[in-house]
């Protein structure tokens, strides 16, 4: 039986992550980025993204109508930050006809690690979740994911990443650093502020074989946040991430 149809690599592209710590767009064109822009914040990225994204198209010199696709980042991240980038992405697919491209954040991480940091390690990429536990997987230095995304907490890590030296690359490597280290790894930090930048995003969409109608889905890996009647709320009080 044929495969799902292919989307042919899109010569111009706009790309935009606002999932986790920072906001960022990206205007990908005939094999590089021509217009960017990436702000670390903790809140704030539904007043940020709209008018970034229009910052980018117009040093770019681009319209909507010209693109070949538009590509989102999926979590996992901040509830909000994350329900606006989708509902973004989804309105400007519509409304412009092209197709939508998701990744997960884990992806557009390990995508940013330097090719000579991870020769010899797997690479583990640490999001921070803002509660006692974090986001990760395991990438190998193909770059193929080795195991699948999970929450967990920090003592848990040892047991669920692959035996062997580690690379660690996000902006949890701070909290998972000391239990690993516990552990005996073998640790090389690849340093940087660890967080997804739509520049990463837009060449590993340009790059990268996506089937034409892929769906880009809201990446949760907890359940929600419910508080019950006479039940204290949860540590953040923050939705689902």
């Amino acid at each position: 039986m044929a495969g799902p149809d292919r989307l042919q690599a899109p010569e111009r592209l706009l790309a935009f992550d606002c999932a986790g710590g920072a906001c960022s767009a990206a205007y990908w064109s005939d094999g590089a980025v021509a217009a960017r822009r990436h702000e670390p914040m903790a809140r704030g990225h539904a007043e940020r993204l709209v008018p970034m994204i229009q910052e980018v198209m117009a040093e770019a010199g681009a319209g909507y109508a010209a693109l070949s696709a538009i590509a989102v980042t999926c979590g996992p991240g901040g509830f909000t930050g994350l329900r606006i980038g989708l509902a973004t992405a989804r309105g400007l697919a519509l409304a412009s006809g092209r197709p939508l491209l998701g990744y997960s954040n884990f992806e557009v991480l390990a995508a940013a690690a330097p090719a000579e940091s991870r020769r010899g390690r797997t690479l583990a990429v640490l999001i921070d979740a803002k509660r006692a536990d974090l986001y990760v997987q395991a990438f190998a230095e193909s770059g193929e994911a080795v195991t699948e995304a999970a929450a967990c907490r920090p003592e848990a890590l040892e047991s669920r990443l692959p035996a062997g030296p580690l690379l660690l690359l996000g902006d949890a490597v701070e909290q998972a650093r000391p239990a690993l280290e516990s552990a005996g790894r073998d640790l090389r930090l690849a340093g940087g502020p660890g967080l997804a930048d739509a520049a990463v995003l837009a060449a590993l969409a340009a790059a990268g074989a996506r089937p034409a109608e892929s769906a880009a889905r809201p990446i949760y890996l907890r359940p929600p946040d419910v508080t019950l009647p006479g039940r204290p709320r949860p540590e953040s009080g923050k939705g689902p991430r």
